[in-house]
């Protein structure tokens, strides 16, 4: 074992959603740490200049919808065969889908996709990479919530949903495997500076920054290095939590 609990040599972090946003910061930080990053996304071309800044072989570039339970149980497999292990998972991916809109007017085709990318994509990574971690007792997941699954903000039905979802799927999965070596944790991040706001409302951006005392955005490296700890040997005794990234909006 590594004396710096930090550090990710000799370790495989499969990092979800590297394409853009914290999920990219994430996979620069991790392997500036040492870690063998295998990043998957289904945006090819941002993936593609990630594998070149990072200067990633091919096979450390995966293809995966999170929408799809038999991608996401192929994207485990390849990665398994490839390495032989996973030692740590951040999944960021996820969609805002519909903002601004009451809550008697979303269509459903709109809320089930939101859902299903964001929470059932969550469920089924977990459930396809927790029996390669509980062979090796050891194991580190990190799943991108949102300050939305605690608080909840208006006019975005289907995304808070699917973020509390996920903070309550993940405080009973820790429980589940807190004696297995394996730690599972959220992250609730409030906005952060990533293209996925892109697709959030000018009205709702401005009620969700109204609401951070630090009075701005935060930056994905920011959040990122928040997960570099979850997803580390150092967090050891913290399972089935949600941390914040929130400068404030959130205290507990």
């Amino acid at each position: 074992m590594a004396s710096d609990l930090s550090s990710f040599g000799d370790q495989v972090v499969l990092v979800v959603g590297a394409a853009s946003g914290i999920g990219r910061a994430a996979a620069h930080l991790i392997a500036s740490r040492g870690g063998t990053v295998v990043i998957a996304d289904l945006d090819e071309v941002g993936l593609a200049s990630l594998q070149k800044e990072l200067g990633l072989a091919d096979k450390q570039v995966k293809s995966v919808n999170m929408g799809d339970q038999s991608s996401i149980h192929a994207l485990i497999t390849s990665v398994v065969s490839d390495y032989g292990q996973i030692d740590a998972l951040i999944n960021s991916a996820g969609v805002v889908g519909p903002t601004n809109t009451k809550v008697e007017d979303v269509e459903w085709p709109a809320f089930e996709r939101t859902v299903t990318i964001n929470l059932f994509g969550t469920v089924w990574i977990t459930q396809a990479i927790l029996p390669h971690m509980k062979a090796r007792k050891y194991g580190r997941i990190a799943h991108i919530a949102s300050i939305a699954g605690k608080e909840g903000n208006p006019g975005m039905h289907a995304y808070n949903a699917s973020k509390s979802g996920m903070i309550g799927f993940i405080k009973g999965v820790g429980k589940e495997v807190a004696a297995e070596g394996i730690t599972i944790n959220a992250l609730a991040p409030a906005v952060i500076r990533t293209p996925m706001n892109a697709d959030t409302s000018d009205e709702t951006l401005k009620y969700m920054l109204g609401r951070i005392p630090m009075g701005r955005v935060g930056e994905p490296e920011e959040a990122a290095e928040i997960l570099a700890f979850m997803v580390s040997r150092a967090c050891s005794f913290t399972t089935g939590f949600t941390f914040d990234a929130s400068g404030g909006r959130a205290t507990y």
